[in-house]
């Protein structure tokens, strides 16, 4: 079998601009990467870089050659293992690039077997989870008409960025805009230890499901001192990027949040679900702001999780490809396109 290969740059423009405690952004560069077998079928992944982990589009751009031949030089979309294990031996980090290929590939290989992707793993959609919308930081007079727009959408599950100096008066605002909603918060390494047990305590009093990366993910320590003391559950993301990370943070927070961008892969992604499982942990998948052409892959591994967070597309202006339906925050598998669901 003859497999093509290709893959272009695409500068999405966002809705509004999107703010953590590490800074904003109005744009998201996404690359795409297309793979196509002799029978005209075409695979769609997508990468989603971030700087926080040594990636740009433009290092995505520069190793996906060498990705590709990879891919070219096995030519069957099934051997997903063995594609999977020379990409890591090729090109060891950039595990945003890596991950396009290996959704590319999954979507490839479902499409040939006329499946949607969570049939092709024999996952059952009954089991799906919503996805949160996220609030990004802004005025908190912004924040209250984000927080309105986003109820008025449909969206029950809202996640809560925080990390400044008015993160009581932020969270209050939210919940008195969305009196029903369940509300997460992300405070993406903002705190010290001891601030977050202070914060952490009074943002309990807002009915917070759980609070995500309190501390600086090079704080094992601290992050296991709040832990031990907070008045919510904790989620590790920026603590928790690879396999290798599931059992060192096993005892350190009670939410493994993972990111197709972070570890490399579907298949990667899947033995951090298990491995998660097996340490007694509950099961988050994240995201970061990304076309169609990724997060429909990421929904189809919401029967597995406890809580998805992947509403990177919906925060975009505009998106060059659709995906899985995700009304009122609902990730709806049961439109029943094989591969999974992206397309132009």
């Amino acid at each position: 079998m003859t497999l093509t290969t290709s893959f272009e740059r695409l500068t999405l423009p966002l809705e509004r601009p999107f703010t953590i405690s590490r800074g904003t952004q109005t744009t998201a560069e996404n690359v795409v990467v297309r793979i196509e077998d002799d029978a005209g079928n075409v695979g769609i992944g997508g990468a989603a870089p971030s700087e926080h982990y040594g990636e740009t589009a433009a290092t995505v751009e520069a190793v996906l050659p060498d990705l590709l031949a990879v891919v070219e030089s096995a030519g069957d979309p099934h051997a997903l293992a063995r594609i999977e294990r020379e990409m890591r031996e090729t090109v060891n980090r950039n595990p945003a690039a890596r991950c396009a290929v290996s959704i590319a590939l999954h979507d490839l290989a479902a499409k040939r077997a006329d499946l949607p992707l969570y049939r092709y793993w024999g996952l059952d959609p009954a089991e799906s989870v919503e996805t949160s919308f996220t609030i990004g930081i802004d005025e908190t007079e912004v924040m209250r008409e984000k927080t309105e727009e986003a109820v008025e959408a449909g969206y029950g599950t809202l996640k809560v960025k925080v990390g400044t100096d008015r993160d009581e008066e932020i969270v209050g605002t939210v919940r008195n805009a969305a009196p029903d909603a369940t509300i997460r918060v992300d405070a993406n390494q903002a705190w010290s230890p001891r601030e977050a047990i202070r914060k952490i305590d009074a943002l309990a009093e807002y009915d917070v499901e759980f609070v995500e990366q309190p501390v600086p993910a090079e704080n094992p320590d601290g992050m296991r001192f709040v832990r031990e003391r907070a008045a919510l559950p904790i989620a590790a993301d920026e603590s928790c990027v690879t396999l290798e990370d599931v059992p060192r943070i096993a005892d350190k927070a009670d939410i493994a949040n993972l990111k197709l961008m972070k570890c490399g892969g579907l298949r990667e992604a899947m033995r951090m679900i298990h491995t998660a499982r097996a340490h007694g942990m509950e099961v988050m998948l994240g995201c970061m702001i990304e076309s169609n052409a990724s997060i429909a892959a990421a929904c189809h591994l919401a029967p597995l999780l406890d809580y998805a967070d992947v509403d990177g597309s919906l925060l975009l202006a505009e998106d060059e490809y659709e995906g899985v339906p995700m009304p009122n925050g609902r990730i709806d598998l049961e439109t029943g396109r094989p591969g999974t669901g992206a397309r132009r």
